[in-house]
């Protein structure tokens, strides 16, 4: 059929809450050749601004998505077709395209798209997306939570049952941590897996995540199908501590948004939505509590309290370990510790919160890993 030449570009949808994006301006031209992978046009949620890439190949052959105009979830904002493709056909296929229903108006009808556990850590909220394929946990970093997943759940999710979760402390989890050492996280993601009743899962954590993942591997290697560390803690003893006070301590917003900027090669991904949304959990019963805790745990003296990096060496866990090169909050070289026993892959352009700002990339690495593993 024609129509199969014919690839709709839509506006996508990052997270669960995402209903709509704007688009701030088109990277690319109508006309040009386009590749898998390649950069399209950025888009502005009420979280954050990234960059569409392309996840077919041909022309660009129409753009109707306009800079600064505010698009539904699943919206046609373009179409890529082969040279020889008729105007015509592209002008029918335009005329006629519908919004597709969205999957997320069934599963609102039947629950919420987050989810609470009561665990022996409290209660525990959590996301869960897809039914099928292996299990895979997404662990966040210090003072994140299951946001910072906006770009990875969904696509894991297309081959992968996927749950991502509030670490204690953090987001809309518990606020009180009974134990703020790694082994006292871990020993709370597995209460939450014993709950959820997932016996084992491939883990991927971010920063302070990954050396909960890492901890988990150690402590109950039977849990963990393999690791994936991205920007993770535990490989060496440097961390930029500076980050770590500027965090607990910011009270305002232009506190605030400098240290997130850290996290980040292109500052200007820092949104106001964003400094306002962790002020807002900052100020949160609990929470400066929680964070002095985990810091004075785990990062004092402004060096990591504990490197893991020759254990999961011995362990032989399938690991995949991705960092950004311009990581300013963990330094990029701690990806080598693992180099001899482990993939290692360090994206340029991308600063601490790549799996963020490289998420085409990420995505693709994690799901290869995790398949290879399974």
């Amino acid at each position: 059929m024609l129509n199969e030449r014919i690839k709709p570009i839509v506006m996508p949808k990052w997270g669960l809450s995402m209903s709509e994006g704007k688009v701030t301006g088109w990277l690319k031209q109508p006309g040009s050749t386009i590749s898998i992978g390649d950069e399209l046009l950025e888009v502005e949620t009420d979280k954050i601004t990234n960059v569409v890439e392309a996840g077919e190949t041909g022309v660009l052959r129409r753009v109707l998505g306009e800079a600064g105009t505010v698009y539904p979830v699943k919206a046609l904002i373009a179409v890529l077709a082969e040279p020889d493709v008729p105007d015509d056909d592209i002008d029918a296929f335009i005329s006629a395209y519908a919004v597709p229903a969205s999957e997320d108006d069934g599963e609102a009808e039947a629950g919420p798209q987050y989810h609470t556990a009561e665990t022996p850590a409290g209660t525990i909220r959590y996301a869960k997306r897809g039914e099928a394929g292996p299990t895979v946990l997404l662990v966040h970093g210090f003072g994140g939570d299951l946001d910072n997943w906006l770009f990875t759940i969904d696509a894991l999710a297309e081959k992968a049952t996927v749950y991502a979760l509030d670490l204690p402390g953090h987001g809309q989890s518990n606020k009180q941590i009974a134990d703020p050492s790694l082994s006292g996280l871990s020993k709370a993601v597995l209460g939450f897996l014993d709950t959820v009743g997932v016996e084992r899962a491939h883990f991927v954590g971010h920063s302070m995540g990954g050396a909960v993942s890492m901890r988990t591997a150690l402590d109950a290697p039977g849990r963990v199908a393999s690791l994936s560390l991205i920007a993770s803690a535990g490989l060496g003893e440097q961390i930029d501590h500076g980050y770590i006070q500027g965090f607990v301590g910011a009270t305002s917003r232009r506190d605030l948004k400098p240290v997130l900027e850290t996290l980040f090669a292109d500052r200007g991904l820092v949104s106001r939505q964003m400094v306002d949304d962790l002020l807002k959990y900052k100020r949160l019963d609990g929470v400066d509590e929680a964070l002095r805790a985990l810091s004075a745990s785990l990062f004092a003296e402004g060096r990591q309290a504990s490197v893991l990096a020759s254990g999961i060496a011995d362990a032989r866990t399938p690991t995949l370990v991705v960092w950004g090169e311009e990581d300013r909050v963990i330094p990029a070289d701690h990806a080598q510790a693992l180099a001899n026993t482990a993939q290692v892959a360090v994206i340029p352009g991308a600063g601490h919160m790549v799996q963020m700002e490289a998420a085409g990339k990420v995505n693709a690495l994690l799901k290869d890993h995790i398949a290879k593993a399974d």
